[in-house]
């Protein structure tokens, strides 16, 4: 007898902690607000581009760019729950942080600011995690809140379902951010290996400007090529930041800098173009190879970019960092933690929101 009500108090904490002890309705993430996309219309929502208006793609731009990194849901609700029903496509079965590679991030509203409220991180096995409720978070007050919620980084989802406490309000919320800005970059803007989906130095930036940036991040897949130049002189933006000088190596600096920057702004001229100087990769302390091809890179990358900025007008060229004081914010040697992402937002927010100014981007 005791076994068996150990048993049922076992699986009561279960069904609690999958968020399936509530009466739920659910509501599709595409029938509410869906911002956070340099491409805002693709065919399946909760992916980044739209394979058939533009060419030259290669399987791993499509892999990447299927991926749903720095896409948000907006909505409000009264609910005193919220809860995710996801369907996968595809699961990310490496060991990163199942909060931003498999997970969702919720953030709501007080007093102006977007407050973190709860997270779930889904398991490696697709057949086990597709149609399986979490909860993100519950015992909240009655009014009325303005939420968002972080997709994965590195999963796939065909359906994104809300859920609410059924009988409670859920409907469309607005796009609480100003304008719309592109962020095209390496893994780094991607978000690998920061701990939540919403920890990336787009989503960092966007909370804490209250301007638009749009994660355009391709996971070692940064390099200038004129497939992404085409597609970004054809994009709905305001501004540019990239990233572009952390994957690749001298001779893809060479090769595509200077034509990328004319494939833009051949379609948006007077568009600002903002480049960052990659960061410190901290495996080049003591690896002498690492730092010999890391060293040979940015060197290139910043005797190109002094002629860039004097050769094409609304170029820009700013430094980042994402280490601490003590160097100690790498997650693998080349990737920050969420801390170091942080550093990094922080130290081109100023830098960034100046040159926007010139533009009547505040």
């Amino acid at each position: 007898m005791r076994r068996i009500a150990f048993f049922i108090f076992c699986l009561s904490l279960c069904l609690a902690a999958s968020g399936q002890d509530y009466d739920y309705s659910f509501t599709e993430a595409s029938d509410l607000t869906i911002f956070g996309k340099v491409f805002q219309d693709t065919p399946n929502p909760y992916q980044r581009m739209d394979f058939t208006r533009f060419g030259g793609w290669t399987e791993k731009d499509i892999n990447l760019l299927e991926m749903p990194s720095g896409i948000v849901v907006s909505f409000k609700t009264d609910s005193p729950v919220i809860s995710i029903k996801p369907e996968f496509l595809k699961i990310d079965r490496t060991d990163a942080s199942g909060f931003a590679a498999r997970g969702f991030d919720l953030y709501i509203k007080r007093n102006g600011k977007w407050l973190w409220a709860g997270s779930c991180a889904y398991g490696k096995e697709l057949e086990k995690e597709n149609g399986k409720i979490h909860r993100l978070v519950d015992h909240m007050d009655g009014s009325l809140k303005e939420c968002i919620v972080y997709l994965p980084t590195f999963s796939k989802m065909t359906s994104v379902q809300i859920g609410v406490l059924a009988g409670s309000v859920i409907e469309k919320g607005d796009v609480p951010f100003r304008h719309k800005i592109c962020l095209h970059g390496s893994s780094f803007m991607h978000g690998a290996n920061t701990g939540r989906a919403g920890q990336t130095v787009p989503g960092f930036l966007t909370r804490a400007t209250g301007l638009q940036f749009c994660s355009l991040g391709v996971s070692g897949d940064c390099r200038m090529q004129p497939q992404f130049a085409a597609a970004l002189a054809e994009s709905d933006v305001e501004a540019f930041v990239f990233d572009a000088f952390s994957n690749g190596n001298a001779g893809t600096v060479r090769e595509n800098l200077f034509p990328f920057i004319e494939t833009i702004q051949a379609k948006k001229p007077g568009v600002p173009l903002i480049f960052m100087h990659t960061i410190w990769r901290e495996r080049r302390n003591f690896n002498l190879k690492h730092d010999q091809e890391e060293g040979s890179k940015i060197a290139t990358a910043d005797s190109l970019m002094k002629i860039a900025v004097k050769k094409y007008k609304d170029v820009y060229y700013i430094n980042s960092n994402a280490a601490s004081e003590l160097h100690d914010t790498s997650e693998d040697g080349v990737h920050p933690s969420e801390w170091g992402y942080y550093l990094w937002a922080e130290s081109v927010r100023k830098p960034i929101l100046r040159i926007l100014r010139k533009y009547g981007i505040k």
